[in-house]
């Protein structure tokens, strides 16, 4: 199994930077990707960015490109997004995932972090 613990969540001021840290432990090695994921009060859950082992195969939701960036740390099975530029739409419970890529580059969760709130006012 695989347990991800997610930090960094907070209230920012709109227009301002947060940066957002997930770390994966347990049997990690049936997976090869990690992404962020984030849900809003009465919206469906939406894409934000996820990235491949070795960090290729990097994608982004169309609202956070140029915004975002997602990296991985490897060796520490640690994935982080920064975020600038932040809008009070992107203000959404953001779930870290890790899971396996698919054919054409992108990563399906197979595991689900607890959740950590960004607000943006």
């Amino acid at each position: 199994d695989v347990q991800l613990v997610e930090s960094g969540g907070g209230s920012v001021q709109a227009g301002g930077s947060l940066r957002l840290s997930c770390a994966a432990s347990g049997y990690t090695y049936s997976t090869n990707c990690m992404g962020w994921f984030r849900q809003a009060p009465g919206k469906d859950s939406e894409a934000v960015a996820t990235i491949g082992a070795g960090g290729g195969s990097i994608r982004y939701g169309d609202s956070v490109k140029r915004r975002f960036t997602i990296s991985l740390d490897d060796a520490k099975n640690t994935v982080y997004l920064q975020m600038h530029s932040l809008k009070p739409e992107d203000s959404a419970m953001f779930y870290c995932s890790r899971g396996k890529l698919e054919f054409g580059g992108s990563c399906r969760p197979h595991y689900w972090g607890q959740g950590t709130q960004v607000t943006v006012s």
